[in-house]
């Protein structure tokens, strides 16, 4: 555990981070393996069928990870105002409450993947390939959930490494599965569903055993493995309003894949690569953006507001350090990275559009690193309805320039609509930044 309320921001904000940020690359790693194998093994139907698959289930995903990371933002107002009960009711509440929906979207989900991906107008060609992938891994939903729920707690007493130790291990072991069964035995693209299936199941398995066995802090009592409504609303204040901005970004991401799906085969394959290299930069941001909540919450928490400017600012110059490294990693081995995911007669093609597009978003990551650490601030301090209005700014506006520019500019189009949107997000954000900080202040001059 790590308590953010005393010690240097910049040394709390970073030890915290590297572990996040590690966790994201290899919680990324599951798909991109996948992918590559995928694309190199199987072939490019099989990439285009994941990544169609992937809007939509990160749909679900997200929306069930953002209820964890609302209920870790009130767990780590707990424990920076020393609340242990409270802390422990959380979790079982929110563990209790969260096996009864993942069941129930697993099960929905499962049924409505072929309306979802017809909506989508999928190629004919990879349908049905693309409905057996996706439905597969809905069945994995429960496993996501157990495992984020138990990995927010750890992350909300500010214990960032051990989830990261359980990641490591199922990221290896998908690999693992994936070049044995794919690149060695030749099997399709339902054994690539399955194996990452197993190893969310492992990931979930591990933390719920370190849970009990070595973290007695946050381990709920018997008496309280039950669901507190009290609780329950305080958990779905925060947590609900994170899980509909969580929604809110692959919901736009559906849309564009669908305006994506018209300009055929070979430009899906295209996307479906570079957007690999979206998430590898973007969301190690988000984690970012996570430490700055975890800190901003335990001393707001605390009630320390002295020391909570201090960390956003680290939090930033943080953020700004990790687009130098990426932007310039993608700049100048664009053409390389795409080159891992497609083999055969089309690969040139793939790659030349793929490197057009990842020219200009070398650059353009610096915008996300901003706004996620604006969202980290704002989801620290609880105004969880500013994160959601600053994502449907984005996400809607990104959504509607693609609609405009990609039947004009091809993918680059996609990229500049990349830019509009995080454009106008950073200008809500930053001005209702100042206004809280000013609101802030007065409040502790009446006191």
């Amino acid at each position: 555990m790590r308590d953010m309320t005393v010690g240097p921001a910049q040394r709390h904000l970073w030890r915290y981070a590297v572990p996040v940020l590690l966790g994201n690359w290899l919680q990324l790693a599951y798909n991109t393996v996948d992918s590559i194998i995928a694309g190199r093994f199987i072939g490019k139907e099989a990439l285009a069928a994941e990544g169609i698959a992937a809007p939509v289930m990160n749909l679900v995903i997200l929306a069930v990870s953002g209820l964890c990371i609302g209920a870790g933002v009130l767990m780590s107002e707990y424990f920076g105002a020393g609340k242990w009960e409270e802390l422990r009711q959380s979790m079982a509440t929110m563990l209790l409450f969260g096996a009864v929906i993942s069941g129930v979207l697993t099960a929905v989900c499962f049924v409505l993947a072929p309306h979802l991906l017809g909506a989508m107008h999928v190629p004919p060609e990879i349908f049905r390939i693309t409905v057996i992938y996706l439905r597969i891994i809905f069945l994995g939903l429960p496993f996501t959930f157990f495992y984020n729920a138990l990995a927010a707690g750890l992350k909300s007493v500010g214990d960032s490494k051990t989830p990261l130790t359980f990641l490591a291990f199922s990221a290896v072991l998908n690999a693992v599965l994936d070049l044995i069964f794919l690149g060695a035995f030749g099997f399709g693209i339902v054994c690539s569903a399955v194996t990452t299936v197993v190893a969310e199941g492992c990931s979930a398995i591990l933390a719920a055993g370190y849970l009990v066995m070595r973290t007695k802090a946050l381990c709920p009592m018997r008496q309280q493995w039950r669901i507190e409504k009290e609780v329950l609303q305080k958990i779905l204040s925060y947590g609900g309003p994170t899980a509909l901005q969580q929604a809110a970004q692959p919901i736009g991401k559906v849309l564009i894949q669908g305006q994506v799906n018209g300009l055929g085969v070979t430009t899906i394959a295209a996307f479906q690569t570079v957007t690999k290299v979206d998430d590898f930069a973007c969301i190690p941001e988000q984690g970012i953006g996570a430490a700055i909540s975890t800190y901003v919450a335990q001393n707001r928490g605390a009630g320390k507001q002295d020391r909570i400017k201090k960390g956003f600012f680290a939090g930033l110059r943080l953020e700004i350090c990790y687009w130098l490294l990426i932007g310039t990693i993608t700049f100048f081995f664009r053409k390389p990275i795409v080159s891992l995911f497609v083999a055969g007669a089309e690969a040139d093609v793939v790659v030349r559009l793929g490197s057009q597009y990842l020219l200009y978003m070398s650059v353009f990551y610096l915008w996300p690193a901003f706004t996620n650490g604006f969202q980290g601030f704002f989801r620290g301090m609880g105004k969880m309805y500013t994160t959601i209005c600053g994502t449907v700014i984005q996400i809607t506006l990104r959504t509607l320039c693609t609609y405009f520019l990609a039947p004009v500019m091809g993918i680059v189009g996609i990229a500049f609509a990349c830019l509009i949107g995080w454009t106008a997000m950073l200008l809500f954000e930053v001005p209702y930044y100042f206004y809280v900080v000013g609101r802030t202040r007065e409040a502790l001059q009446e006191k």
